[in-house]
Formats: C-alpha cells, sequence, structure tokens
C-alpha cells in the first residue's frame, strides 16, 4: 500500500469538504515529487505530493507567489501542509508544449513564451528582498560534474585519463566564468517544453519553478530555445536569440548592446546546461530506475558537439568529445 497517497487522498478529501472526488497521477516528473490531478465535478486541481525529508515545498510556494504578482501564469496556491508536503493548487490543464511544438504553431507559443521570459527578467529589480539563491560558480560547477560522475562514469563506465579530467576541468571553469560575466536577473532554471503548458489565457502556463535562481540572463532562453527534447535550425534559433535580446534590450533588461556577445553567452550557457542535463539523465537512469530520459542523451549532447565545434576556445571539448565517442556528433 502506498501510505503517502492514502494519506494525501484523505488530507485532499478534508480540504476539499468532499466525500468522494476522482484523483489521478497528472504528470511523470524527474524529481521526487509527485503530481495528481483532482476532479470534483467540473472543477480539476492539482495536489502536489512533496516529502519534507526531500525538500519540502516552501520555495515553491514562495516563488508562486512571486511570479504570480508579476502575471505570470503559474499556478495558484489553495492549500498548504508542510508538516506532511501536500499542496493543492489550481490546475493549469494537460496541453504541454512539448506535444503542441511544430513548424505551424511554433512561432505563435515561442511568441508567448519568449513575451512570459520577459516579463519574468524584468521583474527581477521590483522586488529588494532576495528570496532566490545565487547561480553561483560552485552551484554551476557542481552541475557540470554531474555530467563527468553519472555519465562518463556511472553510465559509460569510463576511466579518464589525467589529461582528459584537466580539459574537463578547464571547459567547466571557462563555462562558469562566461554564465557568471553575464547580468543577473531572475532564472526559472527549467523553462522548456515540458514544463510549458498551451493555456487559452495568458499562456503559457509555468510550471515546475521551485529550483528558480538568481543567476545568467541567457539561461532560461538556452532552456527554451535549444530544448533537451525538441530541436529546431540553428539559423532559425540564433533569429530568435536576436530577436530576444532586442526586445529585452527595448525592455530595459541588462543584456548589453552587442548581440555577437549576447549570442556567446547563450552558446556558452547552453553548453553548461547540455552537459549538466546529460549528466542528470544518466542519474535519472542508473540511481532513480527512470530510463525514458536516455533517449534524450544524443539529442542533448548533440548541442555540445555542435557548439564546442564553432568556437576555438571549446574545441578541446569538441576533440574529447570525439575522442571518447559518445553520441551527437553530426
Amino acid at each position: 500500500m502506498d501510505k503517502r497517497f492514502e494519506a494525501l487522498k484523505a488530507w485532499t478529501g478534508r480540504v476539499l469538504g468532499a466525500g468522494a472526488f476522482d484523483i489521478r497521477p497528472a504528470s511523470a516528473d524527474a524529481s521526487f515529487r509527485r503530481y495528481f490531478r483532482v476532479t470534483l465535478g467540473s472543477r480539476s486541481l492539482i495536489v502536489m505530493d512533496a516529502p519534507p525529508d526531500k525538500g519540502g515545498m516552501r520555495s515553491y510556494v514562495t516563488i508562486a507567489r512571486h511570479f504570480h504578482a508579476l502575471g505570470l501564469n503559474v499556478p495558484e496556491v489553495l492549500e498548504q501542509d508542510h508538516e506532511r508536503g501536500f499542496l493543492l493548487i489550481t490546475d493549469l490543464g494537460e496541453q504541454l508544449y512539448q506535444g503542441s511544438l511544430n513548424e505551424q504553431t511554433v512561432e505563435r507559443l515561442y511568441g508567448d513564451a519568449l513575451g512570459a521570459l520577459i516579463v519574468l527578467q524584468a521583474g527581477t529589480s521590483t522586488s529588494a528582498d532576495r528570496f532566490l539563491p545565487d547561480y553561483d560558480e560552485a552551484l554551476l560547477l557542481r552541475e557540470m560534474e554531474i555530467f563527468r560522475e553519472w555519465y562518463l562514469g556511472h553510465h559509460l563506465a569510463l576511466r579518464l585519463s589525467a589529461g582528459q579530467n584537466r580539459v574537463l576541468d578547464e571547459v567547466f571553469a571557462q563555462l562558469a566564468r562566461s554564465a557568471l560575466a553575464q547580468p543577473r536577473v531572475w532564472v526559472h532554471r527549467d523553462y522548456h517544453s515540458r514544463n510549458l503548458m498551451v493555456t487559452r489565457l495568458n499562456n503559457p502556463g509555468i510550471l515546475d519553478f521551485q529550483d528558480a535562481v538568481l543567476g545568467p540572463v541567457t539561461y532560461d532562453l538556452a532552456s527554451l530555445l535549444r530544448d533537451c527534447y525538441i530541436a529546431w535550425p540553428r539559423v532559425q534559433v540564433e533569429d530568435w536569440v536576436k530577436g530576444y535580446h532586442e526586445l529585452a534590450h527595448q525592455s530595459g533588461i541588462p543584456v548589453g548592446e552587442d548581440d555577437a556577445q549576447f549570442l556567446r553567452w547563450f552558446d556558452l550557457m547552453g553548453v553548461q546546461r547540455h552537459l549538466k542535463a546529460s549528466g542528470i539523465f544518466a542519474r535519472l537512469n542508473h540511481r532513480d530506475g527512470k530510463p525514458g530520459y536516455l533517449a534524450d542523451i544524443p539529442r542533448t549532447l548533440g548541442y555540445v558537439h555542435e557548439v564546442s565545434a564553432r568556437y576555438p576556445d571549446l574545441q578541446p571539448l569538441q576533440a574529447l568529445l570525439h575522442e571518447l565517442k559518445l553520441p551527437g556528433a553530426a
């Protein structure tokens, strides 16, 4: 018997004042959290199960309040039980960006998502309190170590030479420096097609923001446009990046006036993120028993291959990828 689920059902019934309702899984999640859709007549809500011993949900509630105040379409918190780790929130529907994006819809859907990102980043200066942690050097480097430990080490069982480890150390340091050189804004940190919902009003609905940080201005843009789950032609992506740079600059977001510098920041930020993501996908398989993400590694590493080939200072990384025969090369 799933005792937490039974407790969750009982708590949901009490806060809704309902004796009978339908409850079923709402989504598959890469984290320890579980989400269930609760249907009571014509009303649909989401209940979150976030075990307190694994981090709880206080950050989710705090960030939801701040993001909602900006006008972003995030779930509204209706009821919360921090001691048990239960949260009742509004339901943003079942239509993910991931299944809705195609050549006919992408301009409209990404236009909405980029507009929401402008709102998020422009809102950074509206609050004096520091409710988000810094995306600092230690965190950036720790994330990239997941690639070395879990993808290269656990998944591929590779033992790197001293020279190969030195290449990774130097590339990791360079990517961290590039990230830290960027203007700092509020960063969702998982702003991609599996966390954006197509909604009739105030599109998109925005999910999974509990790990938000204060960090590099290109991070969420790279998450969206160099999505681990769906790829677009490089020329099209770079046009979107330049268009976003111009719009952000006009909106007072500190992106600098040089769109070439902004594109370099974007590219290197994407490499940092995709190294991390490849490691996380391997960890989800080996540690958490979730093998479904392994199929996304070739696409994710494909970005690393492609970008590292175009920047002379990243070519040692490209050479290492080829030397190790990692997937994703064109």
